[in-house]
């Protein structure tokens, strides 16, 4: 049992070792000019793909804000025309029933 709990423990201390040692480099190979030319042309028509969506995502999402806010825009004129049509009809209703006791005298 000794000899077991003693090798646990030289692993744990060779394991704190090992992961403090840095990895070694590896060399990139040296890339031939005809297949850099290759990515680069490669990279460019991604780039210029991407950018075509960004900007057809961004344009969406212009017009769908401005219908949201138009939408919204409406809403709020709508109530406020309700809001002040009640205003209105509760000023007549207490008018109407402030003038309707004193003729009934």
């Amino acid at each position: 049992m000794k000899k077991t709990i003693a090798t646990l423990i030289a692993g744990l201390f060779a394991t704190a070792a090992f992961a403090q040692t840095p990895a070694p480099a590896a060399a990139p190979a040296p890339a031939t000019p005809v297949a850099v030319k290759a990515e680069a042309k490669v990279d460019a028509k991604a780039d210029a793909k991407d950018a075509k969506f960004d900007t057809k995502a961004e344009a969406k999402t212009g017009v769908k804000e401005a219908k949201a806010t138009t939408k919204h825009a409406k809403a709020r004129t709508k109530h406020a025309a309700k809001h002040a049509a009640a205003k209105a009809e509760a000023a007549k209703d207490t008018t109407v029933a402030a003038a309707a006791p004193a003729s009934t005298k």
